[in-house]
């Protein structure tokens, strides 16, 4: 199985050895409450974004998710598992955040907590005090796009840039910033359909059939974008799971590019 992916009987093993990772639930705080891995901290990003990739923002927001993440625990010499209730945008988010920040032993829990629970491992309601480090990532910027980067790839063919929104999005018929419509010459592919009826990961041959078909391939640079970074960063994991060795977020996705009136845009053709 795929070194970034553990499974959940996997997981319940090591949680019992010497190597225990930190556990990491960006769940909502109320589902958190209800049930959880047992030693797991809790730490939810959904909705700390940055819609803004320009240097000066982009070093303050990265400077406020670093931090969180030290303040639950992460440091270099710890592995880290993230899982949300699927193999889903907040885990897959968390784990590009922690790449991002040079983290080499981050993976996520396949399937996430559903799984987890489906093959009847142990839960609790009980939570420990996060213990603190003083960790600071290194930052690798092969990882991340911005705006000027997108920009300057547009009509490049080594670079694919990816969309990974809704088909309405895609289209312009859904429109959730100034403007509507696509970062010109982008492909679309949209995130659910990495994971199979349980909330995992499909099959590494499902997805790279999938991706060839539409010119996503290995040899190329791959910069994936949504609205805000989270649905990207999934499609991230999942080219990260094929072996893709140039695969970029950015972060500032749709909402940073359809907002600013200077950037070109495309209107597809709907299905």
């Amino acid at each position: 199985m795929n070194h970034l992916l553990v499974q959940p009987d996997e997981l319940w093993r090591e949680l019992s050895s010497d190597q225990r990772p930190l556990l990491i639930d960006l769940r909502p705080a109320e589902d958190f409450a209800a049930g959880h891995l047992s030693g797991a901290v809790h730490l939810d990003l959904f909705g700390i974004s940055s819609v803004d990739t320009d240097e000066a923002p982009l070093k303050a927001f990265f400077w406020i998710i670093e931090h969180l993440l030290a303040s639950r625990g992460v440091s270099n010499d710890v592995p880290v598992v993230v899982y949300d209730d699927q193999s889903g945008i907040r885990a897959a988010r968390a784990f590009w955040f922690l790449e991002y920040f040079g983290h080499t032993r981050v993976r996520l829990l396949d399937g996430g907590y559903n799984a987890w629970t489906r093959a009847g491992l142990p839960a609790t309601q009980e939570a420990d005090r996060p213990k603190a480090t003083q960790w600071t990532g290194t930052r690798d910027a092969r990882r991340l796009a911005t705006w000027h980067d997108v920009s300057d790839r547009l009509g490049k063919s080594t670079t694919v840039i990816l969309d990974t929104r809704s088909d309405g999005e895609y289209c312009g018929t859904e429109v959730r910033a100034a403007r509507g419509g696509v970062v010109p010459g982008a492909v679309h592919v949209e995130w659910k359909h990495n994971l199979d009826e349980n909330g995992a990961f499909k099959p590494e041959q499902a997805l790279r059939e999938m991706y060839e078909r539409v010119g996503v391939t290995r040899d190329k640079e791959v910069i994936s974008y949504c609205q805000g970074g989270y649905r990207a960063a999934h499609t991230y994991l999942a080219l990260r799971l094929l072996g893709y060795p140039r695969v970029r977020n950015y972060i500032g996705s749709w909402k940073e590019w359809g907002d600013r009136t200077d950037l070109p845009i495309e209107q597809p053709a709907k299905p």
